[in-house]
């Protein structure tokens, strides 16, 4: 016997497709979706539609951005000769409100996972190459996160660049192996930066 209307049903079964949610979860938002007032539930979607409609990636660092280039790339008070590497823009927000960093990014998209078939070629490696001999960089920061893919993803992006004259740095000092900038606090993160180290290769 089915309890509920198909549409509250559907609604549920969507909402237990985003990352996270589960079908618990999927029911609450439901339920408190159907128990907004109308013009409340409508700014709700009229801002998920233009979310959908205008956002984009920043040509540049690819960033989040309504333009054709994100804030940060359009701020001539940026340090021009620094780019943090970073997985995803959540990651690049976590970082922007400390204000620890005042540099460039470059937005990888997701990490390497071999087994997953995630190689280079899957996320924004070949761009950041192709920067780096465009812009005058002096220093690379590998603010990948500190798990298994974030260290392998460093790893191999500080060899691919080895080759240009750039110092490439880690953060490391007060961030635990496993975690991630996105649920890292502030203090945290300003610690991360001002004690970050060489990459130091091996032959």
């Amino acid at each position: 016997m089915q309890y509920y209307a198909p549409s509250f049903l559907r609604a549920i079964e969507e909402l237990h497709k985003l990352p996270g949610i589960g079908p618990k979860s999927a029911e609450k938002l439901s339920s408190y979706l159907l128990k907004m007032d109308f013009d409340s539930f409508q700014q709700f979607i009229d801002a998920l539609e233009q979310m959908r409609q205008r956002v984009r990636r920043c040509k540049r660092c690819y960033n989040l951005s309504e333009e054709e280039y994100c804030p940060v790339c359009q701020d001539p008070t940026r340090n021009q000769h620094q780019i943090c590497i970073v997985e995803e823009s959540r990651d690049l927000i976590s970082i922007e409100k400390t204000g620890v960093y005042r540099g460039l990014y470059h937005v990888l998209q997701g990490v390497l996972r071999p087994v997953e078939g995630i190689n280079a070629d899957k996320i924004r490696i070949r761009e950041l190459l192709h920067r780096l001999k465009q812009e005058p960089v002096e220093e690379i920061i590998m603010a990948t996160n500190l798990t298994y893919d974030g260290e392998l993803t460093a790893l191999y992006i500080a060899r691919e660049i080895k080759a240009f004259p750039i110092k490439i740095t880690r953060i490391a000092s007060g961030l635990p192996m496993g975690s991630d900038l996105e649920f890292a606090d502030q203090l945290t993160i300003k610690s991360a930066f001002k004690g970050r180290e060489s990459m130091e290769l091996e032959e």
